[in-house]
């Protein structure tokens, strides 16, 4: 498989396991840290694109604000989502590999290779989707099975 499609169907791993957390999110009697690290996945994408297309506002990007509204979580999350999706889906296996520039923590210019970025926020989400899982079974609630895995096997008998 080459870079470029696996990325894509990162993405789209992070995405449905993300929507799933998002359900189990409602029942939740206090969902405030929850949506807390929810918002930040998806201000990462957003600071994140805003770092390699160079905008000039991207260094004042916060990783944890805005904080969404629950009922905005999902709507947010596809916006963030069909950023990358799109910017990636644009772009040749080729420059998967380019180096992009950046504006790091501490002012100064930074480089990282594309994919290495892509991979960032998709290892980022599955952290996060980690805690924010945890955070429901600390509620007594039962979390969806989420792990790759469900996405792809299947039963032959």
């Amino acid at each position: 498989m080459e870079m470029k499609q696996y990325l894509l169907d990162t993405f789209m791993y992070n995405d449905h396991a993300n929507k799933m957390v998002l359900v189990k999110m409602r029942e939740m009697r206090d969902p405030a840290e929850a949506i807390r690290l929810f918002s930040h996945l998806i201000n990462s994408q957003y600071k994140w694109m805003a770092r390699i297309v160079r905008d000039p506002n991207a260094p004042a990007m916060d990783w944890w604000e805005p904080l969404y509204a629950s009922g905005d979580l999902e709507e947010k999350w596809n916006d963030s989502l069909r950023i990358w999706t799109a910017y990636i889906g644009e772009r040749s296996e080729e420059q998967m590999y380019e180096e992009k520039q950046f504006v790091g923590f501490d002012g100064g210019e930074w480089t990282a290779p594309l994919k290495d970025i892509a991979l960032q926020l998709n290892y980022h989400s599955i952290h996060h989707r980690a805690q924010i899982q945890s955070l429901i079974r600390a509620e007594g609630i039962e979390p969806d099975f989420v792990d790759y895995i469900g996405t792809v096997y299947r039963k032959l008998s």
